[in-house]
């Protein structure tokens, strides 16, 4: 049996959850560019710089180092927006994630669930301790 992961003073999501372990890997759910009031933040940059971070909460509670991180994907509305920003997305990478990067890909949606996301990231972790 897995268990959920919910970082602390974040509202509870409705019908999912934000991290979940099964046996030693952490499955993060796609995590948008959105503060802990479930408000999106404007701009591509702000909010790719946002989700990265609440990928990292996730981490952080399971208490898993970014290192162990083996896969991202990353979804956008636009890839123009991101290839127009990438010195900037790949600023707040390094900012959120340091010199850590794992497999990745990159797929362009129609749309995201949330209002206004442009952005959403999820990851996959191999808890090692």
């Amino acid at each position: 049996m897995g268990r959920a992961v919910q970082p602390p003073g974040w509202p509870r999501p409705r019908g999912y959850s934000n991290g979940y372990v099964v046996g030693n890997v952490l499955f993060i759910a796609g995590q948008v560019g959105w503060d802990a009031q479930e408000h999106v933040v404007e701009g591509f940059v702000a909010q790719f710089r946002l989700a990265l971070q609440n990928v990292r909460a996730v981490l952080d509670t399971a208490g898993v180092p970014v290192e162990n991180v083996g896969r991202v994907t990353v979804y956008v509305t636009d890839k123009r927006t991101y290839v127009d920003n990438a010195a900037a997305v790949g600023a707040a990478w390094r900012e959120v994630l340091g010199k850590h990067f794992p497999a990745m890909s990159l797929v362009q949606v129609a749309a995201l669930l949330e209002e206004g996301a442009e952005v959403e990231i999820e990851a996959t972790a191999v808890i090692t301790s």
